[in-house]
């Protein structure tokens, strides 16, 4: 199945102020996670993120927290989004059977939220160049388990074409111009 950018919404997890410092290879992270959240937002995709306990963990990081909108922003307490009823009021939409996700930690919130997201009923899709965690070895662990789980694995270059399906578009060329030439 290809990712249909008018039923799937990005899903951005946890990439908060106090948690970002420790993330291996973190501003490789943060640099793909704009890239792919400001492609959704020039095709209309919308953007959702979590933010895991802010008073401990800070606010989403400001250079994320400029590309959204106010009111895409979900606090929760679980590790997974599904599990916090605030998040998974907003994330059972019908009219959005897909979901991208990106973030961190690949091997807590963003494995948690993807297996019951899943669960559900969700096509659920991991941007894996866009995902991490402190110690690599357990994004590694986390990859291997969602596979196993049937999740599907993809880099953000696969999401931007099939978002956007066709070239020689207006909003392909503005795509190639601006994220990909």
């Amino acid at each position: 199945m290809l990712i249909d950018r008018k039923l799937s919404r990005l899903l951005v997890v946890d990439l908060q102020e106090k948690l970002m410092p420790a993330i291996h290879d973190g501003d490789n992270l943060v640099n793909n996670c704009r890239w792919l959240i400001q492609v959704a937002s020039s095709m209309d995709v919308p953007v959702l993120a979590s933010e895991q306990y802010p008073k401990g963990l800070g606010p989403t990081i400001e250079p994320i927290r400029t590309l959204l909108k106010d009111n895409a922003f979900m606090e929760k307490q679980y590790f997974s989004c599904l599990s916090d009823d605030g998040c998974r009021n907003r994330l059972l939409d019908k009219h959005y059977p897909q979901v991208v996700i990106i973030g961190t930690e690949a091997h807590v919130c963003v494995m948690q939220t993807a297996l019951e997201m899943q669960a559900a009923g969700i096509q659920v899709f991991i941007v894996e160049d866009c995902i991490a965690s402190r110690e690599p070895n357990n994004k590694h662990l986390a990859i291997e388990r969602m596979r196993q789980a049937g999740i599907i694995l993809v880099s953000r270059e696969m999401v931007a074409f099939e978002w956007l399906r066709k070239a020689n578009t207006h909003v392909f060329r503005h795509i190639n111009r601006t994220f990909i030439a």
